[in-house]
């Protein structure tokens, strides 16, 4: 009886958004682990860049957790003009490279923070979206309108993440706050795979970590990236150039 009051007192004091789990966060077991089995659907998610040169670091991580937390559904990225201007607008090739296709994404451009943060908010109401990206530039957010992004993702177990182009301290409803940057790849017979240091600072479900993630192609999903050094490999005849995640604007 005590026990079944504890578990309905935890219930009703829990953040909106951490009622499920929902994919695993990249197929990544130590990542899981620390998230509590893996990053919650249904809440709200911060990732920032450790500066504006890293955005494009960012935006593939983001991809990475769009792509295990959208299955068929629509995917709306919502950015101020600003932003497209500077970083330009996710790439179609670029796109398929993360496993997702570019008509799955609608692409929305604002002139102001409050209409990112009120279109983000009346995506996440639509039972055919999946995911909802906002990438912003300013640094200070209303927090009731993070609150009601945090509630709207909980109501239709959307996920809900927030891109910044440099970290915040402010406070957030946010479930897990992220700051990503590029790492130094590992040479092979050319440029090495895309490699990204993925820093969790905030985790309302458990402990902190940082990760040293790269990008593996062939799976289309990160993994732990290896320390040691790789075997030197003949490079295939007909092997293309890497595609860019973002276009030149």
């Amino acid at each position: 009886m005590i026990e079944q009051l504890r578990s309905t007192i935890a219930r009703m004091e829990r953040p909106p958004g951490l009622e499920e789990t929902g994919a695993a966060l990249l197929g990544i077991a130590e990542v899981d682990a620390a998230l509590g089995g893996g990053l919650g659907r249904g809440a709200l998610h911060e990732i920032a860049a450790t500066s504006e040169p890293h955005i494009a670091a960012a935006s593939g991580f983001v991809l990475g957790l769009t792509r295990n937390a959208s299955s068929r559904k629509s995917i709306v990225w919502i950015a101020e003009t600003m932003a497209h201007l500077e970083s330009g607008v996710p790439f179609g090739s670029g796109l398929d490279e993360f496993g997702l296709a570019p008509e799955q994404m609608l692409i929305v451009s604002v002139n102001k923070p409050l209409d990112l943060l009120w279109a983000m908010e009346e995506a996440l109401h639509c039972r055919a979206v999946g995911a909802v990206i906002g990438e912003l530039r300013h640094e200070n957010i209303d927090a009731v309108a993070l609150r009601r992004l945090s509630l709207a993702a909980a109501e239709n177990s959307a996920l809900a993440l927030l891109l910044r182009a440099s970290p915040s301290n402010a406070a957030s409803t946010a479930a897990t706050r992220w700051i990503v940057g590029a790492a130094p790849s590992q040479p092979r017979y050319g440029p090495g795979l895309s490699r990204i240091n993925a820093q969790l600072v905030r985790n309302r479900r458990g402990p902190l970590g940082s990760w040293l993630l790269e990008w593996n192609e062939k799976d289309e999903c990160f993994v732990l990236a290896s320390t040691h050094p790789q075997p030197l490999a003949t490079p295939p005849v007909d092997r293309q150039a890497g595609t860019l995640v973002r276009s030149v604007a």
